[in-house]
């Protein structure tokens, strides 16, 4: 059975104006309070830059304290939501999941790390820099002709920029330098967490034995193997359940679990709620 995803999504050309016309890339301006009540969706990339600012920017569940000099990376399908203070000034740009994907490997690292750590505190050098590249891509929004490929290098310039401060700031980059074969582990869950629950299956594609996946992921996780499974289990399910129609035994269904009682109780143990409790919490 192949499920329609009806969820609250919205997409680059919403945001489009005469200015800025093409699909693929969207420059934008933050200034003052802002408030995003629902959380919701993007089909496409985003780099948020804030000069300055206040207020909290929740990303996949997790509330983030916005300051100054920081970037916040947002994938396509996190789910999100602010409320922005008064003196908020930040840029970002909208990069299509077509063209952003073109480029990916710019950052270096899986998708997987900067999704676990989606916001960055900046050096004021490296802010200096990285404004300067907004800037110009704006100017290049700006000008009749646009010289696309332009906008995509400096895009890759930020990409790259922003895969060196990760080295600097993110400590999990080191576990995944020394241990590569968590991050793959990560990646693998992204693919298969509908279908494959067990850590078996994984530490077969891994060519190890689950004992000694469990034993990296409690040495440097500080979780079990079964429970990164489970917490990306239970990241989707509060995604669908905030920015989805579907009913909750949809959900269930569209995440592998035949039996809702049992997803309930799932839901419950992980969480601390129903899924009705957790949907309707809004």
């Amino acid at each position: 059975m192949e499920e329609k995803e009806n969820f609250p999504v919205l997409g680059i050309t919403e945001f489009r104006d005469e200015l800025h016309s093409d699909s693929n890339f969207q420059y934008h301006e933050l200034h003052g309070k802002k408030q995003i009540e629902r959380p919701h969706k993007h089909d496409f990339f985003v780099f948020l830059l804030f000069e300055r600012g206040s207020g909290i920017h929740t990303i996949d569940f997790t509330d983030h304290q916005v300051a100054e000099h920081q970037l916040h990376l947002l994938f396509p399908d996190q789910v999100h939501h602010w409320v922005l203070g008064e003196q908020t000034r930040a840029y970002q740009i909208m990069v299509s999941r077509a063209v952003f994907e073109t480029f990916a490997n710019a950052l270096r690292f899986s998708f997987v790390l900067y999704q676990h750590h989606p916001v960055m505190s900046l050096k004021p050098e490296t802010f200096k820099w990285l404004f300067y590249e907004f800037k110009a891509i704006e100017y290049e929004l700006s000008l009749a002709p646009t010289m696309w490929e332009i906008i995509r290098s400096r895009i890759e310039i930020i990409a790259q920029m922003v895969s060196r401060e990760a080295e600097n700031v993110v400590e999990d980059v080191k576990v995944y330098q020394a241990k590569p074969i968590l991050f793959k582990y990560l990646s693998l869950i992204d693919v298969y967490f509908k279908e494959q629950k067990l850590v078996a299956f994984y530490a077969e594609k891994l060519n190890i034995t689950p004992n000694y996946l469990n034993i990296l992921c409690k040495k440097h996780f500080q979780s079990s193997a079964t429970s990164v499974i489970q917490n990306r289990v239970i990241l989707e399910a509060k995604r669908l359940l905030l920015t989805s129609r579907h009913s909750i035994k949809e959900i269930a269904y569209h995440l592998g679990f035949l039996d809702l009682a049992y997803f309930s109780k799932f839901f419950k143990l992980q969480s601390g709620k129903t899924p009705r409790e957790f949907r309707e919490q809004l």
